[in-house]
Order: structure tokens, then C-alpha cells, then sequence
């Protein structure tokens, strides 16, 4: 059992949670992930790692209410436990001085970009944080990323904070004024990661992309995480989860994740439908 050690409600739906897990604390990476498992009847997912602390032995994760393990856990507060947390699972990001490094996050990309950011400037890189959302209340992590980021630009859907439009609106002006950049790390929505790839393709500007489609065992035995990457099958859990942009098979990744959405969408109406009898019960 893994305790939660506190848990913030950053907005409408989104969670931070500090979670006590001394082993995987002691030897986790940027780049890398946890799969998680609430309960003996839940399904096991994946959550990239935002933050550890190898002497507190906590890790940090982000959780967004969106589907029903997600709602589930986001009903676990403060000394409540998780049943399963098993990690640190992929490969860490490829850490050097390239020189100046473009990080794209879109949504809560944000908060798998941000120790890869700690780790690139440290290693003596110009980092230059694109951070998008569709408002500036679904932001995450402004203070933090400022911090481990050598330069921080901002974008938002409706403009209500930074420049409105997308995180490759500012890309691409950072591109059209001439600024040097050596090198680019997405992680975000797989429709922005493939504008991004796309975007920095013609350039031949290295970009890597952190691709967390469906997961199960996390160890690449089901195969439910293949992606074709040029003419190759990789697996995201242990080939990965980053990946050459320029490479990745974006569309059929897209179409293969669309797959168990009806069942999907039963599982969540009848969880939705369990919290509200218990709701009513005065339970929850």
C-alpha cells in the first residue's frame, strides 16, 4: 500500500497528489512513469512522474478527472492508500548540454516537461518552457517551471494569460524571429505533440515526443502500447515513452486510441452512477 501523503486541488477537476514511495523515489529519472492501481478491482494506469523526493521518499503525480479511474482517484484524499504503484517504468530523457532546448507542454505535459527541465538546465542547457492551456486557471505549475527554466513563455486558448492560441503559435514565432534552437521536447495531447513534430520537421531540428497511449502490464508483454516508429514496432513502456517526433506514426497511434472508447464510457456512467447512489446515501 502506498500512502497518500497530501493531496491540492490545483482547479475544476485537477488534483496534485504527494504520494509515499520511498523505493521508486530513491531511483526515478525524468522522463519516467508509474502505473498505478487503486484497488483490487481497478485498472492499472499510467502517470508520468512530475516530481520526487529521494530523501522524503515521495513522489509527486497530477491527476486530471476525466475518466473513471481518474474521477475514482480523485474521490482518495489525504491518508488514504493506493493499492498498486509500480515504477520507475521507461526510459529517462536523454540528458546533456545541446545547447538551447525548446520544452513544448500542452495540458498536464506541463508536469512530465518539468523535471526534465530541472535536468536539462542543470546540465548547463538554455531552456526555454512553452507551457499551454485553455485558460489560465487550467495552467499548471507556473511558479515551479520558472524555477528549473531558463526562460518561461506562455500560451492560452482564449488569451486570458500569455499569448491566446497554442503552445505552437509561440514555436513557430520563436522559429520565424530567428532564434536558434537545438533541440525540442513535446509531451502533451498526441494531436499537439504531431503539430509540434511537424512544425520542426522541414527545420531538421531533433524533436522528441512522449507518447503514454494504453498501458497495462507496463513491460511491454500485452502490446497494448505498440506504436510504429519509421518502419518498426515499438512498444511505449520499454522502448520509450520518448520517441523521435519526426518518426512517429501519429495517426495510427490516434485511431488505435479511439478503440475502447464505448467501453470506456459504459465503465464511467456506471461508476457515475454508483457515486451518485452513494451520494445520495450521504456516503461520499
Amino acid at each position: 500500500m502506498f500512502e497518500i501523503i497530501d493531496k491540492q486541488r490545483l482547479a475544476a477537476g485537477v488534483f496534485r497528489y504527494v504520494v509515499q514511495a520511498p523505493e521508486i523515489a530513491k531511483k526515478a529519472k525524468a522522463g519516467q512513469f508509474v502505473i498505478l492501481r487503486l484497488n483490487e478491482h481497478g485498472e492499472r494506469f499510467p502517470i508520468t512522474i512530475a516530481d520526487w523526493d529521494s530523501g522524503q521518499g515521495t513522489l509527486t503525480l497530477f491527476v486530471q478527472a476525466i475518466g473513471k479511474t481518474s474521477i475514482e482517484m480523485s474521490l482518495l484524499h489525504g491518508g488514504d492508500s493506493i493499492l498498486d504503484l509500480v515504477g520507475p517504468l521507461g526510459l529517462a530523457t536523454e540528458i546533456e548540454n545541446f545547447g538551447t532546448v525548446a520544452l513544448v507542454g500542452g495540458g498536464f505535459g506541463i508536469a512530465a516537461i518539468h523535471p526534465i527541465a530541472r535536468e536539462l538546465t542543470q546540465a548547463g542547457n538554455k531552456t526555454i518552457s512553452i507551457m499551454g492551456s485553455r485558460n489560465r486557471d487550467l495552467l499548471l505549475m507556473q511558479d515551479e517551471m520558472k524555477k528549473v527554466s531558463s526562460e518561461v513563455r506562455v500560451a492560452t486558448d482564449d488569451g486570458s494569460l500569455g499569448t491566446e492560441g497554442l503552445v505552437t503559435d509561440v514555436l513557430n514565432d520563436m522559429i520565424d524571429k530567428g532564434e536558434i534552437i537545438d533541440r525540442v521536447i513535446a509531451i502533451g495531447p498526441l494531436v499537439m505533440m504531431k503539430a509540434v513534430s511537424e512544425l520542426t520537421r522541414p527545420l531538421k531540428i531533433q524533436t522528441r515526443v512522449s507518447l503514454n497511449p494504453i498501458m497495462v502490464d507496463g513491460t511491454g508483454m500485452c502490446g497494448a502500447c505498440r506504436v510504429t516508429v519509421g518502419s518498426e514496432m515499438k512498444f511505449a513502456c520499454v522502448d520509450g515513452p520518448e520517441f523521435d517526433g519526426h518518426r512517429v506514426d501519429f495517426d495510427g497511434l490516434i485511431n488505435r486510441l479511439k478503440t475502447y472508447r464505448p467501453e470506456e464510457k459504459k465503465s464511467l456512467d456506471q461508476f457515475s452512477q454508483v457515486v451518485d447512489d452513494e451520494c445520495r446515501l450521504g456516503n461520499l
